[in-house]
């Protein structure tokens, strides 16, 4: 399915709130072992699996938005959520960068050579077992993306201003496997933006909101 960058208008939501990207990147790891991990509630201290996203911030002229994936529904692991572009660490991978970049080129068709990478947020250790080091890039139009169908439902961007902004953040509990799983939301439109793609987002916020 192509993506079609006329849906990203840029434009800000009200209640977004104002994004310095100079003070963006300063906020940022400059490499994932500098902070602790972020740990979601319900964690089991069993061995994690290794994996990596993309944080894609695209430099639209009007203002940054975020990239951001709605998984199909026939995935075995966490179908049709709301996600950044990554997956598994795999044994040739390099860095958790490598993975990242692999992964968003095998998912949307995200050239390399469009993302500038700035940075790192904090390790995420998800109650479903993954260890996800979040690799900060930001990305320069035009970006001829196409999704992998096998993968991706659809490639969408949202106003990073309004996925910072704290008064857009929800909290929300489910039952999962026996247990009672708390976690962030994002709402955005049409889109539930939950879990480990929330938890991020938070991250990256509370990473901005530090002096």
């Amino acid at each position: 399915m192509p993506f079609r960058e006329a849906d990203a208008s840029g434009r800000t939501p009200p209640g977004g709130v104002e994004v310095d990207l100079e003070r963006l990147r300063s906020a940022l790891l400059r490499r994932p072992a500098d902070a602790r991990p972020v740990v979601e509630a319900g964690t089991e201290a069993k061995e994690p699996i290794a994996a990596a996203v993309l944080f894609p911030i695209v430099l639209r002229e009007n203002a940054p938005t975020v990239l951001l994936t709605q998984r199909t529904e026939h995935l075995r692991d966490h179908p049709g959520q709301i996600s950044f572009p990554g997956g598994r660490v795999e044994a040739d991978d390099a860095s958790p960068v490598a993975t990242a970049l692999r992964e968003a080129r095998e998912e949307v068709g995200l050239d390399p050579r469009r993302v500038e990478i700035a940075g790192f947020l904090p390790e995420y250790r998800t109650a479903t077992g993954y260890r996800i080091i979040p690799v900060v890039g930001f990305l320069t139009p035009p970006l001829a993306l196409r999704s992998d169908p096998s993968e991706v439902a659809e490639i969408f961007e949202a106003p990073l201003s309004f996925l910072l902004d704290p008064a857009n953040r929800r909290r929300h509990t489910r039952e999962y496997q026996g247990r009672t799983r708390r976690f962030f939301a994002v709402p955005y439109g049409r889109h539930f933006i939950w879990g480990a793609t929330a938890g991020i987002i938070v991250s990256l916020a509370r990473a901005m909101e530090k002096p």
